[in-house]
């Protein structure tokens, strides 16, 4: 089976992300390309000052850039990937939407809608439901996914492994690649020999996107998981890999051997882009890993890294990590476009 995509924000950081990693997926192909006025009518070559690492696809390196419009993207795409700045995104994703098109979007507007999934495939794959509920809520024929932030689904798997022993509260302070402002997102005057202990909305969004990613769904409404969750999020000068420091206040008393099993053990879903494994777990002789220029990239950018696990009065504490533009962004939005496939939303 192969499903026709189109990217909207194609020459953007994350947009040429997308497209490394649908270069040769089994079930995608490109289709379309969008972006801004300005590159519109241009080959994506022209349009696109490309900056990853891996050559532009041949096959995408010609396709003319289309407007982001509806008008302009053929009939026959069956999905879109959003990876529009949000202010841009939230109006211009309901008029695909409103034309019967089907969006998983890594842009963050409408995360927090009561109707809209926020999806870990591996996590919360049944609050697709919720599409029926969106559909008949909006009156479209289209379809809404989100993933969620790259500092939240860094930290929620292994949030999702422990709450098997009840997860009662949560702190977390991060140590944010650059990447995860965008390529101009911070000048190296500012980050450079230093570190910056605010990064705008990111706190409001670990703390409400994790209970919504651990929340139950009853197959009408989404309850949101009951844990107290507070974030410090801070910008480091590392390029790619959000390293996280957490503590979890927990209502049984867990081990660290319990809390690794846990994580360890944690099913992944058998997706093209999942990892083989979820959670990678270093053990006690690892105390210093994960690291980001040392594990960002394991299975291929996709999987969760954890170490460091000890005990608190209170329950554990230990270090987490993901690649912010890979499993945070991009990778997590083709992840959920794989799962709308799998489930029959496509």
């Amino acid at each position: 089976m192969t499903v026709r995509v189109g990217i909207l924000g194609a020459t953007g950081a994350v947009g040429q992300r997308f497209i490394q990693l649908l270069d040769g997926h089994p079930t995608f192909e490109i289709g379309a390309l969008t972006a801004s006025k300005a590159s519109a009518g241009k080959t994506y070559k022209e349009a696109a000052k490309w900056r990853v690492s891996t050559p532009i696809p041949e096959d995408v390196a010609e396709i003319v850039v289309g407007r982001t419009d509806p008008a302009d993207v053929p009939d026959d795409i069956d999905l879109l990937f959003s990876s529009l700045p949000s202010g841009v995104a939230a109006e211009v994703e309901p008029q695909f939407l409103e034309e019967g098109f089907v969006i998983s979007s890594n842009s963050s507007n409408d995360r927090m809608a009561e109707d809209v999934p926020l999806t870990i495939p591996e996590i919360n794959g049944d609050h697709l439901g919720l599409i029926e509920v969106q559909r008949d809520n909006r009156g479209w024929d289209g379809a809404l996914i989100k993933n969620p932030n790259c500092s939240t689904i860094t930290m929620v798997p292994t949030l999702a492994a422990l709450d098997e022993f009840g997860l009662d509260r949560v702190h977390v302070t991060t140590l944010q690649a650059v990447s995860g402002a965008g390529y101009s997102g911070v000048t190296s005057m500012e980050i450079i020999d230093n570190a910056i202990p605010h990064i705008g909305g990111e706190e409001p969004k670990m703390e409400t996107e994790s209970r919504k990613l651990l929340g139950s769904f009853d197959g009408a409404e989404l309850s949101m998981h009951g844990a107290e969750v507070n974030a410090s999020c801070n910008r480091i000068p590392t390029l790619d890999g959000h390293l996280e420091s957490v503590f979890v206040d927990l209502a049984d008393d867990v081990t660290p051997e319990d809390a690794r099993n846990a994580m360890e053990n944690y099913p992944g879903i058998d997706l093209p882009s999942a990892p083989e494994q979820l959670i990678h777990v270093f053990g006690e002789d690892q105390p210093d890993r994960p690291q980001p220029r040392l594990d960002r990239d394991r299975e291929n950018g996709m999987q969760i890294s954890a170490g460091g696990i000890t005990e608190t009065p209170q329950g554990l504490k230990y270090n987490c990590l993901a690649h912010n533009t890979v499993r945070g962004a991009a990778g997590a939005s083709v992840l959920n476009g794989e799962l709308l496939v799998e489930e029959g939303w496509i």
